[in-house]
């Protein structure tokens, strides 16, 4: 009779640790999918120029928080107010996640990336697709009084 007892009581003790351990590792990964849904997604500055004082233009990749190949990218313009950079307007370069993380974030990522200091300023942009499809076809924008227009 003790021997089933002590069969029974072992049985409980493995069934309990086994829980316990379902939910620790459950509870883990639960919060980090929490923490990874509301993080800020990965970005890294690939272009920048300064137009005198009137404007400085950045693109930035934006990682995919839905697919980890993929990016979109963002064109910012700032101006001058108060001595400080501000930002003005944005636009997304291409479509949404429309373009390759990697190729975008490694060397050679801006096939092209030219603007004057004119008003308005003209300003052509192209990025890499991916090394063996080469470069995008320039989209040409015009930033008039801190504003992006298609061009």
């Amino acid at each position: 009779m003790n021997l089933v007892r002590n069969h029974n009581r072992t049985r409980r003790a493995v069934t309990a640790a086994v829980t316990l351990l379902m939910v620790t590792v459950l509870g883990v990964a639960g919060a980090g999918a929490s923490n990874a849904e509301t993080a800020a997604p990965q970005t890294r500055q690939i272009a920048s120029s300064v137009l005198g004082s009137d404007y400085k233009l950045t693109l930035t990749a934006l990682r995919s928080t839905e697919d980890q190949y993929a990016a979109s990218v963002r064109l910012q313009v700032y101006t001058q107010s108060g001595g400080a950079w501000k930002e003005s307007d944005r636009v997304t370069v291409g479509d949404v996640d429309g373009w390759f993380w990697y190729p975008l974030t490694g060397s050679g990522a801006v096939c092209e990336f030219s603007t004057a200091s004119t008003e308005p300023a003209p300003l052509t942009v192209s990025l890499l697709i991916t090394p063996s499809i080469g470069c995008s076809e320039p989209t040409h924008y015009v930033v008039k009084q801190g504003k992006v227009y298609a061009g």
